[in-house]
């Protein structure tokens, strides 16, 4: 986990979109968990990811990072198995509902990527859970 999972620091990659769209024709998948509604991940999807996760029946993604289908939990076994998939009206972007299969999803021991709330007063982010301290 680096600098920018730990920080309270707001900096947010402006870019991303138009860095991936060169390399990889994706849309955006909100992930959610169909009992708590909670959002978990935002990832994106290419036919082929969307593909995998339909015959697997679990969460797959194209990792822009990598240019690669990203199995999500293969190596951490946190997996989260795929109930349905919601399409919104431009047919531009995803959302997956998902139930977790075990574990948290997010690679910083979190359940979900979203544990911290933005400042607006003073632009920085703030730990959710309370209890849990940060370096920034």
């Amino acid at each position: 986990m680096g600098k920018l999972e730990e920080t309270k620091e707001f900096t947010p990659d402006w870019d991303k979109l138009l860095n991936i769209s060169r390399e990889c024709h994706v849309i955006p998948v909100a992930v959610q968990d169909i009992d708590t509604r909670e959002i978990l991940l935002v990832a994106y999807a290419d036919e082929e990811a969307l593909k995998e996760s339909i015959r697997l029946k679990k969460a797959v993604f194209r990792s822009t990072s990598r240019n690669s289908l990203w199995f999500k939990g293969k190596e951490s076994g946190n997996t989260f198995t795929l109930h349905r998939i919601l399409v919104n009206c431009e047919q531009n972007s995803l959302v997956y509902l998902v139930s977790p299969d075990k574990g948290g999803m997010c690679h910083t021991e979190h359940r979900g990527c979203y544990y911290r709330e933005l400042d607006t007063e003073s632009m920085t982010l703030k730990f959710i859970d309370e209890g849990e301290q940060a370096e920034g």
